[in-house]
């Protein structure tokens, strides 16, 4: 509909007309005295902000987090040598390996070629290494294990690999469950100088089995194991989108299918024993890509 807008000479006019009790002319019978109507303007939407740089917020530590906004224009951005998948405003995901070095580089590339680079400090941290002075086992996996193993290994990559259409990562994370924390992430073993594997998540334990447990952020399931596998016992992976993702490791009950989108706080299952493990609990592990992440640093301590 037409906005009719009255020149401000004319509104004084009638102010000044009727309050004198003078009728003004009516543009019926005097054309002339109509008053002029103005073009219908189209609103013009704000300008978008110009972003000449990166701008990131988060956790720049060993096994920590950003979440930022590249510079306008940007066609292609990288952490170090892994690709940043940008949001249609720009905003991305990143995210810094236990063992990270003191630095890394965001580098955006633009439409022209050109590129705009920015330095990170990644501060380290004090790991929970515990020296052993026994011999690590010798020996690898057996064939028969393996025959079991590599179908397992291989869905855990599809699954921790896939490209869902979520947006997960851009919220606030929670604790999927409330207990004690009984395993931290990045804590390692040394075997008469020999390195273990390091914990690569943390777990969480109420000391029964069977407690519920619930979504940290938004997502898609990309794997629901049914039938337990042999290390990890009944897992479940959920994709956040942008390259990461969380599992959800020896649970006895999984309540979600391959392919569902789950909320925030919704239940995902029940917590167990299932798989490689001395007593029931949780173990919750976030990676980005190939990077393993602290969870503790997506949640803050444990309420």
């Amino acid at each position: 509909m037409s906005v009719i807008r009255f020149p401000a000479f004319a509104i004084t006019a009638a102010l000044v007309l009727g309050g004198c009790g003078v009728q003004p002319a009516n543009a019926e019978d005097d054309p002339a005295a109509a008053p002029e109507l103005a073009p219908d303007a189209e609103a013009e939407p704000p300008a978008a902000a110009v972003h000449t740089n990166f701008s990131y917020a988060g956790e720049l530590t060993q096994g920590g987090w950003i979440r930022g906004q590249a510079p306008s224009g940007t066609v292609y951005a990288t952490l170090g040598e892994t690709p940043l998948t940008l949001a249609e405003d720009g905003s991305f995901f990143a995210a810094f390996d236990r063992d990270a070095g003191p630095s890394d580089l965001l580098v955006a590339t633009m439409a022209d070629g050109s590129t705009v680079t920015t330095e990170l400090a990644v501060s380290p941290r004090a790991w929970d290494i515990e020296r052993v002075n026994v011999a690590r086992r010798a020996g690898g996996a057996s064939e028969s294990f393996m025959r079991r193993r590599q179908p397992e290994l291989d869905a855990i990559w599809d699954a921790r690999t896939a490209d869902s259409d979520t947006d997960g990562w851009k919220q606030d994370f929670i604790w999927p469950l409330t207990g004690r924390i009984s395993g931290r992430f990045g804590s390692q073993r040394i075997y008469r100088g020999e390195p273990g594997s390091y914990h690569s998540g943390i777990d969480i334990t109420t000391g029964r089995s069977g407690d519920p447990f619930v979504a940290p952020a938004a997502g898609v399931v990309t794997l629901a194991a049914q039938e337990p596998f042999s290390l990890e016992g009944h897992l479940l992976i959920i994709d956040h989108g942008a390259g990461l993702n969380s599992a959800f490791l020896h649970l006895s009950q999984i309540d979600v299918e391959v392919g569902d989108r789950v909320e925030q706080g919704q239940v995902l299952g029940r917590i167990g024993s299932s798989g490689r493990a001395t007593g029931p609990h949780l173990h919750w592990s976030l990676k980005w890509h190939l990077t393993r992440l602290d969870p503790i640093l997506f949640t803050g301590p444990m309420p």
